[in-house]
């Protein structure tokens, strides 16, 4: 199999648009999402469940962890991953996921962690998918925990 040389460029129009999607479905899920420090849990079964933790408010953004729990699950296949929603330009971007640090926009490829071209789209598509699926499955099943 044969790679392009060619170096990935994003499609910003599509990354916003994404973003943007994605601090829209952030807004109905979060009823207080400027408050510090404060979790909400989502079960989606008796065995699973995420719980999204505001780590970091300020005027125009807000921080946001992410974690999959389910205890039969080995640690690899829980997602997990930080989002920072930015108040001003009403956009939501996946800082970092399942603890890789910092995105890049784009990756030569094949590379050396093995990450995608796209990786950084890819992950904020991963988080709007997931965020669909918490509305569709439980709409009003945001409690906070304490």
């Amino acid at each position: 199999m044969t790679y392009s040389k060619r170096k990935y460029v994003p499609d910003l129009p599509k990354l916003q648009a994404l973003c943007e999607l994605n601090y829209t479905q952030f807004l109905q899920i979060l009823p207080d999402c400027d408050a510090e420090h404060l979790s909400y849990a989502f079960s989606v079964s008796a065995h699973l469940r995420y719980v999204v933790q505001i780590t970091e408010a300020a005027p125009y953004t807000t921080t946001v962890s992410i974690e999959q729990q389910a205890p039969d699950t080995p640690t690899f296949l829980k997602p997990k991953m930080t989002v920072r929603l930015y108040h001003d330009a009403r956009m939501a971007e996946v800082l970092s996921s399942q603890n890789t640090g910092a995105l890049n926009a784009s990756y030569p490829y094949p590379n050396q962690r093995m990450r995608q071209r796209n990786e950084k789209f890819l992950v904020n598509l991963f988080l709007a998918e997931w965020l669909d699926f918490c509305l569709k499955q439980q709409p009003k099943a945001v409690s906070e925990v304490q």
